[in-house]
């Protein structure tokens, strides 16, 4: 089985859940290509995400998974969609390691 806390660059190397998280954002999970960590693009940036996740006590793990309805900005999440299922298909340790960073954008 394979550890989601091992960088898919180096195999040898452990990752904290945030840099997991980083890492999955910035790649397979596609997410950088709409969202910046200050700045709104096609989507909402990431610390808007992380303050309304945060103050609303909800999590975003939940919403990756499809276990949640958009809170954000509900206008984007058909747009969204197509990345949803990228996101269904990661594991429990991936989700909560990308809300993990997410998270840490204040």
């Amino acid at each position: 089985m394979e550890n989601p806390f091992v960088s898919t660059e180096t195999e040898t190397s452990v990752l904290t859940p945030e840099a997991l998280g980083k890492e999955i954002f910035e790649g397979k999970g596609m997410c950088a290509t709409c969202h910046k960590a200050d700045v709104e693009t096609s989507g909402p940036s990431i610390k808007d995400i992380s303050k309304i996740y945060t103050d609303k006590k909800a999590s975003i793990s939940l919403f990756l998974q499809g276990e949640m309805d958009p809170i954000v900005d509900p206008s984007q999440y058909e747009i969204m969609k197509a990345n949803l299922e990228i996101t269904k298909a990661m594991t429990e340790a991936e989700l909560q390691a990308l809300e993990t960073y997410m998270l840490s954008i204040k």
